[in-house]
């Protein structure tokens, strides 16, 4: 089975310049559902969400990849 908080953590720390700073934490997991908040250093906050979010927006299409084999539903919280 897929560690989706590992994996998180994993490609926030490959992104930012603190990378014992992130956090990644459990919000709600149901059967088919499980929501994650990535917390960041805030200088590397910019790095996580990149212009217009384009970023963002592909940490969350990777996970939700990842979050594929197992058959839940993944959100993304980032602050």
């Amino acid at each position: 089975m897929i560690d989706l908080k590992g994996t998180l953590a994993n490609i926030a720390r490959a992104i930012v310049d603190n990378p014992e700073e992130v956090v990644v934490t459990v919000i709600e997991e149901s059967e088919n559902a499980i929501s994650l908040k990535l917390s960041v250093a805030a200088p590397d906050m910019g790095k996580v969400i990149g212009k217009h979010g384009k970023i963002a927006k592909a940490i969350r299409q990777l996970m939700k990849a990842a979050a594929n084999g197992t058959g839940k539903k993944v959100t993304i919280d980032i602050e």
